[in-house]
């Protein structure tokens, strides 16, 4: 095999390879055998003991090239080299394994589908929530139902952010930035606390769920960037916590899909997902419920994901499968494009930071009135600020068109700091 990348992920891959070479031989009934690896400071590394490569290069064309690479390992991550190293691979032959999220939701299909052309196999479980075998779930293990609603947590670094606002009442920046320093979160936070990583992940889980091809930019997302210690007090007054939810369920005419913050009750076992870890969470139309948690990310999560696939593949290329599973678990794969997100009706919190003043929820109810949604609870903490005053208003189950309607036309009030925050309430988690 070949492996393209020596990050954290491909250090991670190379040490299991090493270290636990032997259960992996009793497992297969024969070695996997590093031939070649590619960095670009792979002159440099310090390889682990055990792994010694006829080939340690900087140009991957030459570990696709290599006579004794079978299967590549592309770890290199983004959708530029990564995707000229895969498809370069599989021109060439041989067998891919990637733990590249961007390249396999943007990408995938037309992958797989050279693949399929080529005779080889595409392998991509660390793609998705590192040490959580979350495709042999969907595309084997739970294969026989069918899903009709996937939860996940599928982002480690926004979850750390929002458990340590919750817990130690932190301001979002401040956690942001501790975070940083230890490494969770990139010098560009965007894509984690923005929700574009996770929207990746979701586009791959409902491609393996559903049965279809989705676009990440068609996925409705929001981030994290404006939760604050403030929310999750109310929060607690309500009995929920707060969590970067990915969301798909099944409905008549379609998917509803969204990547977003939301309530949940703290009774819920999604709830207790704390840290950097990922959780994915199913409901099946026979099975009912299965729950899925670990590390979402990390050089040996991720790694044994990687070894795994590497291993499945290994295991094909020796004697030639009657039948292959499909790496997104379905033959076909149409194309589809979710729901449009304001037709999803959903109980809301709307929280308000105001300048105080006699007769806020009387304006407040008339447009809420206006676009036909009911009040469930209003809420307020002791606040002695009356020019930044925080209050919470609950919504009943109301169509999300009309709240986001009605939330845009409430920013306007004279008496708005800022505009009003809303998060759906997710009860069925």
């Amino acid at each position: 095999m070949g492996i393209v990348g020596l990050g954290n992920v491909g250090g991670g891959t190379l040490t299991i390879l090493a270290e636990n070479s032997e259960e992996i031989a009793r497992k297969l009934g024969f070695r996997l055998q590093v031939a070649a690896v590619c960095s670009r400071t792979a002159k440099e590394k310090q390889l682990p003991a055990g792994i010694a490569p006829a080939l340690i290069t900087t140009d991957w064309r030459e570990v696709v090239a290599h006579p004794e690479v079978d299967v590549v390992a592309e770890l290199v991550g983004g959708t530029g080299v990564a995707k000229e190293v895969v498809e370069g691979a599989i021109a060439a032959g041989k067998s891919v394994v990637t733990a590249n999220k961007e390249l396999i939701a943007l990408e995938g299909v037309n992958i797989w589908r050279q693949a399929q052309a080529k005779g080889v196999t595409l392998a991509m479980e660390a793609s998705v929530c590192g040490g959580i075998p979350i495709h042999a779930v969907l595309r084997e293990g739970i294969a026989g139902d069918r899903i009709e609603t996937v939860f996940g947590i599928l982002n480690g670094t926004s979850n750390y952010i929002l458990t340590e606002i919750e817990q130690n009442g932190t301001a979002f920046d401040a956690v942001l930035a501790e975070a940083q320093r230890l490494g969770y979160a990139e010098a560009d936070p965007t894509a984690d606390i923005g929700g574009f990583d996770a929207r990746s992940k979701l586009a791959l889980l409902a491609s393996l769920a559903f049965g279809v091809r989705l676009t990440p930019a068609e996925i409705y997302t929001e981030g994290i960037q404006r939760v604050s210690p403030t929310d999750f007090a109310y929060a607690r007054q309500l009995g929920c916590t707060i969590k970067l939810l990915c969301a798909a369920r099944r409905v008549e005419g379609g998917l509803f899909v969204s990547v977003r913050p939301a309530l949940l009750p703290v009774s819920t076992i999604m709830a207790s997902v704390h840290g950097a870890y990922n959780a994915v969470w199913c409901r099946g139309a026979f099975g009912a419920d299965t729950f899925y948690y670990g590390r979402g990310a990390g050089p040996t999560p991720t790694g044994v994901a990687v070894v795994s696939d590497l291993m499945r593949v290994a295991r094909e290329i020796r004697p030639e499968p009657a039948h292959r599973v499909p790496p997104f678990a379905h033959t076909e794969l149409p194309d589809a494009s979710p729901l449009p997100i304001g037709d999803q009706k959903r109980p809301w919190y709307l929280r308000f930071r105001i300048t105080d003043r006699p007769g806020i929820i009387r304006d407040l109810s008339s447009i809420l009135a206006g676009h036909g949604i009911s009040i469930d609870a209003v809420l307020q903490l002791p606040d002695q600020d009356k020019h930044n005053l925080p209050f919470v208003i609950t919504l009943e189950n109301s169509l999300e068109s009309s709240v986001r309607s009605a939330v845009e036309k409430m920013a306007a009030l004279e008496f708005m700091v800022e505009p009003p925050l809303a998060m759906p309430i997710e009860r069925g988690v």
